[in-house]
């Protein structure tokens, strides 16, 4: 694959998740905005009932306030409007509803007993107790107030947000202490649908281009039809590079064990293997990517793009490779996998998977997420680790078998210098089941993945098993 593709490929997968993001959260703010004001094009909520045996409740820091240095055209141009309703108040006193500075308010408050409030928990108010007098003058007689009304109930102030720092005050008029009411509170926001329309305008802009970039990266040449295998070489095992053309299913994978396989180097093949986690971190992102833009393919059209396909075979190819070399798929080879998506006759780990024709519309909907399911236990079971807690609670996790078994083998290579054979053909086998449930989830075969273990380094022919996809067997030749 060439840098240009793998670079446009990578902006592609960058791109198209804040796109998505756009998208999704300018359409769930334009609904809110159509479907969720009132008629005065107010977005309101209904406090639970505030209750104090004092003189006054404020609140201070409100979420429309400014800081005092907030350049008035950015408050203008955020057009927030705000409207305090005094729903009921079971005392049937008049109440008093203000807006002020908040240095002015607490100025008229300071020494008197009062409720603040500092938060709301899904509408209910948090308050914190301030401690003082229960006498104060009447808040009607106070010049401060930016905005104020007063009198007896429904109560209803608008105020329309400007710079500064205020506080929002509930008394009853003549300022005597039990102050009990309903209050409603309502904001109206200018700024809300323009918000709604860039963040769909820009998202609009960036999907397509994320999508171009991605079909960009992963289109190529379309591989040619590989050549029919050699034969078997004296170890029973196909010579490395040839591809399985006639394998008894779509999915062909094979490993060569080495012969002078170092006792000690899988060690650190981890470590050595870094760079190459790294980049397929990144592949993986456009893999989940691209099997979303197949799922909508075949559900269509019922065909896997083919440039989309051949980028996905070359992200499993490499995970293969890496994982033979470093991790699970067996510490069965010393030779350093390459940073590549194409296939290579000299890699000891190969997987070809055919390229199908047609797909199955109707599976695309049910195959990943509901036929899968059996063979998901089988896979859970063979590389899911055990987890457990101690006397003293502590949490201690366990190892999967797929991984005790690559250990015992490595740890016998270690102590004899020889890999066990039994060992390596049930380690591939495993792995061979596992990467057929992966290429059936990901929706790129509807061949079923049977529920058989093929051991062994070579894939099993139709002749070792016919009729695996339940009928005349599939155009099997693989891609590069």
């Amino acid at each position: 694959m060439r840098p240009v593709r793998i670079v446009a490929l990578a902006i592609g997968c960058l791109l198209v998740l804040p796109a998505l993001a756009l998208l999704f959260g300018g359409t769930v703010i334009g609904v809110g905005y159509a479907f969720g004001r009132d008629d005065d094009g107010y977005f309101q909520t209904t406090l639970d009932r505030i209750e104090t045996a004092t003189v006054a409740v404020s609140a201070e820091d409100l979420d429309f306030a400014s800081d005092p240095g907030t350049p008035g055209w950015v408050i203008d141009l955020l057009d927030a409007d705000v409207r305090l309703r005094v729903e009921s108040s079971p005392s049937g006193r008049d109440m008093f509803i203000g807006i002020g500075p908040e240095n002015e308010v607490d100025a008229y408050l300071a020494g008197v007993a009062h409720n603040q409030i500092v938060e709301l928990r899904d509408r209910t108010p948090v308050y914190r107790n301030i401690a003082g007098v229960d006498e104060i003058a009447a808040p009607t007689a106070q010049g401060f107030w930016t905005e104020a009304e007063s009198g007896p109930v429904p109560l209803e102030l608008e105020w329309e947000a400007i710079g500064g720092t205020w506080s929002a005050v509930l008394m009853n008029a003549d300022g005597s202490p039990g102050v009990t009411a309903d209050v409603n509170v309502g904001v109206k926001a200018g700024f809300i649908l323009p918000t709604a329309l860039i963040m769909l305008g820009v998202g609009a802009v960036l999907a397509p281009l994320a999508i171009g970039l991605i079909i960009a990266g992963a289109s190529g040449r379309q591989a040619a039809p590989l050549a029919a295998p050699s034969p078997a070489d004296a170890t029973g095992e196909p010579p490395q590079g040839a591809p399985l053309v006639d394998a008894a299913h779509p999915v062909a994978l094979t490993a060569a064990l080495d012969p002078g396989l170092s006792q000690w180097k899988w060690l650190v093949k981890w470590f050595l293997a870094i760079p190459h986690f790294i980049v397929l971190f990144f592949m993986w992102i456009a893999f989940a990517v691209l099997t979303v833009v197949a799922f909508f393919s075949i559900l269509f059209t019922g065909r896997y793009p083919r440039g989309l396909f051949d980028f996905n075979v070359g992200v499993l190819r490499w995970s293969w490779r890496v994982s033979y070399y470093a991790l699970s798929g067996g510490l069965g080879t010393d030779r350093y996998p390459p940073f590549s998506l194409d296939r290579r006759p000299e890699d000891p780990a190969t997987l070809d998977i055919a390229y199908p024709e047609r797909l199955s519309r109707g599976l695309v909907l049910v195959k990943w997420w509901l036929l899968a399911i059996p063979h998901y236990i089988f896979v859970g079971l063979v590389t899911g680790s055990a987890q457990w807690s101690t006397e003293d609670g502590t949490s201690v996790s366990g190892i999967s078998l797929l991984a005790l078994l690559v250990l015992v083998a490595v740890v016998m290579l270690l102590f004899t210098g020889r890999y066990p054979r039994p060992l390596f053909d049930l380690i591939i086998g495993l792995n061979r089941w596992i990467y057929r449930v992966v290429v059936y989830a990901a929706l790129m075969t509807d061949v079923y993945p049977p529920f058989r273990l093929d051991q062994g380094g070579s894939e099993p022919t139709p002749a070792h098993d016919a009729g695996v996809s339940g009928g005349e067997p599939p155009d099997l030749t693989p891609v590069r």
